[in-house]
């Protein structure tokens, strides 16, 4: 359930974020689309790596050792 709603809160701040430049920092159709882009690509590389984090602590690849003490 938290990594679909924590994916779902990063869709919509990336279509909020992307639609900010432009409504309010229309120069042109060319820088439009690269600012445009360059959002997406920010708030996908920023889901990818909240993701790897997240599903890494649900299965650790390291086990840890207990003593007998």
């Amino acid at each position: 359930m938290g990594f679909l709603v924590t994916t779902l809160i990063f869709v919509v701040i990336g279509f909020i974020a992307s639609l900010i430049p432009r409504i309010c920092i229309n120069k042109g159709p060319s820088t439009n689309l690269l600012s445009v882009t360059l959002i997406i690509t920010a708030t996908i590389c920023c889901w990818m790596m909240w993701a790897i984090v997240y599903l890494a602590q649900m299965k650790p690849l390291i086990v840890p050792i207990l003593s007998e003490e």
